[in-house]
């Protein structure tokens, strides 16, 4: 990862108990039961010595992934935004197309989002095209059903 994977306080600790399952509870019980059928002989044909061992091999990958990701993590507070009348790291911003539909969005990091939510990874298209933007810019965003502009209606940051 070469760039900072920005994140929210409540992002960030997802990732935590994640890898903190993974590490202290998934884990373990796969390398019993690897232990447990590896003392059973013939592990070639052994469903469980096989399968446990793909599986732990699945959770090393994983775990190794959100070790990286947890590393690169830049952890900001929304709640903390000094400049809140431009549209920054954390902002809940209310748009609207040129037919006035209006939607809800939310900058989060890009681990945290959920487009079924209005949560929009800081790195998406139109995240990038509202960064910095102020209640009445207009911002055209390319997409892949051709470009669309934006106007923003309202900002507000949590707390």
């Amino acid at each position: 990862m070469d760039r900072p994977n920005h994140i929210t306080p409540a992002g960030y600790a997802a990732l935590k108990a994640r890898y903190d399952h993974l590490l202290g509870v998934e884990r373990p019980a796969i390398v019993e039961i690897v232990s447990w059928a590896a003392g059973n002989g013939d592990r070639s044909e052994n469903g469980d010595y096989l399968y446990g061992r793909k599986r732990m091999r699945e959770i090393d990958r994983e775990l190794n992934r959100l070790a990286r990701k947890m590393k690169a993590a830049k952890v900001i507070d929304p709640k903390e935004q000094q400049d809140t009348g431009r549209v920054w790291f954390g902002a809940e911003v209310e748009i609207a197309d040129e037919n006035d539909a209006r939607r809800t969005l939310t900058l989060v990091g890009d681990d945290e989002q959920d487009a079924g939510a209005g949560r929009i990874g800081w790195n998406s298209p139109l995240a990038r095209a509202l960064r910095g933007a102020a209640v009445g810019d207009l911002r055209t965003v390319t997409l892949p059903g051709g470009t669309k502009e934006w106007e923003v209606m309202a900002i507000a940051y949590p707390g």
